[in-house]
């Protein structure tokens, strides 16, 4: 108890001559314990930690109509799927060296966008174009093959380091952009645009100047722009699912760029700072 009876006081007086003082922040905290009554009670305290955490309101999307939440599923699907045929044309380069990466690998993904852009989405057309697509997303991945060998040589730790971290920002931007206002983030649109160009006019002038300054620059700043697409690409799926356009498919090529060049970006950083750090070391 945080105060004497009025008969311990006197004998605190009495016996040795010195009484026990009371501050104000004592008066205040027994009010406050007086008045919680059963707010201390082991069943008041339990109730307060037993309250259940509603994890579907986690993944509710209110502003997104139950179409476009069908539509998203899709999509993330399909990105799924270029995933693994991305995986397996990088092992075919890396690990068979039966295909490898090139101008024809280059030529060919870029033939067979242009196919599946060109090919109309309907219901018929559908297992054609999932073709267009896994095929693309496999020459994709070949592609991948001359940075994935650089990374191997270096360390091979930094391609699951770099996949995880890709992973982890690609998903907490989508997330972002999912859980935001809709239209929120579509006037990223003209800067991420214009800061692409400059990315690709800057990558052009190193070759003829060979900075290695300005190619760590290009990787930092494409970096930070390929988020940002992140962010624009996922809002702008959502309003054109939301205006009637239904092509999954090409949706997927988008998320699927992104989440390869974010890939690519990190991979080459982590790459030359692990360089630079044995050129230290030496």
């Amino acid at each position: 108890s945080l105060l004497l009876s009025q008969r311990q006081r006197r004998k605190a007086r009495g016996g040795w001559g010195w009484a026990v003082r009371v501050t104000p922040c004592d008066l205040i905290t027994l009010t406050f314990i007086l008045q919680s009554g059963d707010c201390c009670t082991d069943s008041g305290t339990m109730n307060i930690f037993d309250r259940k955490i509603n994890f579907d309101a986690l993944f509710k999307f209110s502003h997104i109509t139950p179409s476009t939440q069908q539509h998203l599923k899709k999509v993330y699907a399909s990105f799924a799927l270029c995933m693994f045929v991305a995986a397996a044309g990088s092992y075919v380069h890396v690990v068979t060296h039966f295909i490898q990466a090139g101008l024809l690998s280059a030529l060919g993904s870029l033939i067979l966008m242009i196919w599946l852009m060109a090919t109309p989405h309907s219901h018929e057309t559908e297992q054609k174009r999932l073709g267009l697509l896994a095929g693309f997303a496999f020459l994709t991945g070949v592609g991948l093959g001359p940075a994935l060998e650089f990374c191997i040589a270096v360390n091979p730790s930094i391609l699951p380091t770099a996949f995880m971290g890709t992973a982890m920002i690609f998903t907490c931007f989508t997330l972002s952009a999912l859980y935001a206002r809709r239209r929120s983030y579509l006037f990223l649109g003209g800067i991420l645009m214009s800061a692409l160009s400059l990315l690709l006019l800057s990558s052009v002038g190193n070759v003829f100047f060979g900075s290695i300054w300005l190619f760590q620059a290009n990787l930092y700043v494409g970096l930070v722009v390929m988020c940002g697409f992140v962010l624009f690409d996922t809002q702008l799926i959502i309003e054109k699912a939301e205006n009637g356009d239904q092509d999954y498919i090409w949706h997927c090529i988008d998320l699927f760029l992104d989440f390869v060049t974010l890939f690519r970006k990190l991979m080459m950083i982590l790459a030359m700072n692990e360089k630079d750090k044995k050129k230290e070391k030496k």
